[in-house]
């Protein structure tokens, strides 16, 4: 397993706000929400005091200087991956747009399952996507771990509100008592215990005097609400475990749902994005938020919960447990391989912070579950580095073409534009010489229909060379083809008068063989092969692409400097890059990003 790269070398183009500029405008249902919620000036008098904290904070601020505050709240237990990027675009680029702010926050509420490794991956992430969390002075980089002071305070003011507490059913009884969608829960035994008693016991699980799972704080709302979320939610849970930033200083956690929307409010965000999976929690989330605010601990206008449908993109999976399968099982070379759907995968492999971006910006901000097609993301690459990637060849499966009426020792110059999409880039030169390395496709002894390339006799141009016309080839003792023979036209160069006077139907790439530079190139593709390989009952594990990596020994062009991260688009075969971990200018590792065009199932 590899150690993820650095991600911050990256150089997006900023916009004045200091983040890349994302354009959901023709498919976002936020934007109208935003727009109307700005022009009834809903958020106008909320104040900001440069820092998160509970209404006797922000009541000493200032008017705050933005116009919305957005936030992206990854729990640090894994590395991002491509449906990450989505909630990160759509937060930092609504905020971006609206002259707002979003702020990175670590959800880390779970202490046994978050590390500092992943705290520093994500905020790297994040970066090399484009975007900055700073903004009127402020870093706002946050953790809930640092608000478990107040989100303490505010569970003591619940209990003596009468709004909270402290059971000491186990786990299953409480499950059970719970009640299902057609039937009503069943009130717990404990749920009229004296205020006072459920704080001295409450103080007890905070100072470790109870042991996990013995005891839990639940919010008292209704046990027969038709919203299972809302009959009397643990709150607060006890947990002896040590926390990556906090140490032992606590041995009691709050939930998700009781931290999260407390998190918001500390910060003054203003639209809580969330996807689909919390709409039912919104009920909540405005419960405890309205209450907390009745109880002077939170300023209004409280923050509002709008949910979107998570990126599901076909051949990939993103859930953290099944990628951390398939780390720990070996059938990937870890967090970063090139066929992994992390953002440190997709970088490795070669795409593009702007490709991303793109393909987020094309995928629609709506409510409705659907699955994206896994060619958009590949289009989207081809799109963002067509107009910029240097041009080159790459011959991958190699097999000799020796020119025999073409002079030994001698070599000329041939040129080629650098990017036909930028003249300015000038050309490139490289030699040809009587032997040449071609691909081994690029040959038939006997060829089908509408094959243009070489077979017996036929004409064919040596791309930005000569038209050689073959007279056969060399085969082995086994009987396979170890080299072609053909013999040029001299007349016929490309660039002089003589190019056009032999007309031919096929062109085909090549590099000279005394010229070449040796390089390893990993041939990537879909990791799985079903196209839903996690829905259902299917076993993820048995719809992976046997054929996702090939690996092969390679000629390219000379003057191809691999230094790590540089990107070519090989001509005829597609877009590569020099492995960041493993390529030197001196012994090249290519990752092929994808191909020149879709030929998956063809």
């Amino acid at each position: 397993m590899t150690t993820p790269g650095k991600l911050s070398d990256a150089k997006p183009t900023p916009d004045v706000s200091g983040n890349v500029a994302v354009n959901y405008a023709a498919s976002n249902f936020l934007r109208p929400i935003i727009e109307a919620d700005l022009a009834a000036g809903r958020y106008q008098g909320k104040r900001w005091s440069g820092h998160p904290g509970p209404a006797t904070s922000q009541n000493q601020g200032q008017p705050d200087p933005a116009r919305i505050r957005t936030r992206f709240p990854p729990e640090p237990n894994g590395y991002l991956h491509l449906g990450h990027a989505k909630s990160i675009c759509v937060n930092f680029g609504l905020a971006g747009e609206f002259g707002g702010v979003c702020h990175l926050r670590f959800d880390d509420t779970n202490p046994e399952k978050e590390d500092q490794e992943y705290v520093d991956a994500i905020a790297e992430a994040v970066h090399w996507l484009g975007f900055d969390w700073k903004a009127d002075g402020n870093d706002n980089r946050y953790y809930a771990s640092d608000y478990f002071d107040w989100m303490y305070e505010f569970a003591e003011a619940l209990i003596q509100a009468g709004h909270a507490y402290v059971d000491a059913q186990t786990p299953d009884q409480i499950r059970a008592n719970r009640g299902t969608l057609t039937e009503p829960g069943v009130n717990s035994p404990w749920r009229e215990r004296p205020a006072a008693e459920s704080l001295a016991l409450l103080r007890e699980m905070r100072d470790g005097q109870h042991p996990d799972g013995s005891l839990v704080l639940r919010a008292k709302i209704d046990m027969a609400s038709p919203n299972i979320n809302l009959r009397d939610p643990v709150i607060y849970r006890v947990r002896h475990a040590h926390h990556h930033r906090t140490g032992d200083a606590w041995c009691i956690y709050p939930m998700y749902t009781y931290a999260h929307p407390i998190e918001d409010a500390l910060e003054g965000i203003t639209h809580s994005i969330c996807t689909l999976e919390f709409e039912d929690q919104r009920p909540f989330y405005d419960w405890l938020l309205a209450r907390l605010a009745e109880l002077g601990k939170l300023n209004r206008p409280l923050p509002r919960q709008y949910e979107f449908a998570r990126l599901n993109v076909t051949y990939v999976v993103t859930s953290k447990r099944k990628l951390l399968q398939l780390v720990r099982e070996g059938h990937v070379d870890g967090w970063d391989d090139p066929r992994m759907p992390t953002l440190f995968g997709l970088r490795r492999r070669g795409y593009t912070p702007s490709a991303i971006r793109l393909f987020c910006d094309r995928t629609a901000v709506s409510k409705s579950d659907s699955r994206i097609e896994y060619s958009l993301l590949e289009q989207a690459v081809r799109d963002d580095l067509d107009p910029v990637a240097a041009r080159s060849v790459a011959v991958l499966d190699p097999i000799k073409l020796v020119i025999t009426n073409y002079p030994e020792g001698q070599s000329e110059m041939c040129q080629a534009p650098c990017n036909p999409h930028a003249p300015e880039a000038g050309n490139r030169e490289f030699p040809l010489t009587r032997e040449l390395w071609i691909e081994r496709d690029d040959f038939r002894e006997e060829a089908p229909k509408k094959y243009f390339r070489l077979f017996p006799g036929n004409l064919v141009r040596l791309k930005y060379g000569y038209v050689i016309k073959c007279t056969g080839c060399t085969k082995d003792a086994a009987g396979n083809v170890v080299a072609v023979q053909a013999e040029y036209l001299p007349e016929t160069r490309s660039g002089t008068p003589g190019a056009d006077s032999v007309k031919v139907k096929g062109n085909i790439t090549w590099v000279s063989a005394a010229h070449a530079v040796p390089a390893i190139v990993h041939l990537y593709d879909r990791l799985f092969a079903d196209p839903m390989p996690d829905a259902g009952d299917k076993d993820f594990l048995a719809c992976l692409n046997p054929n996702s990596r090939q690996t092969v020994r390679a000629w390219l062009e000379p003057g191809t400097v691999a230094a790590p991260g540089a990107t070519w688009q090989f001509e005829r075969l597609g877009y590569f890059t020099a492995d960041r971990i493993t390529s030197t200018p001196e012994a090249p590792v290519l990752n092929r990003i994808v191909t020149l065009r879709d030929s998956w199932g063809v």
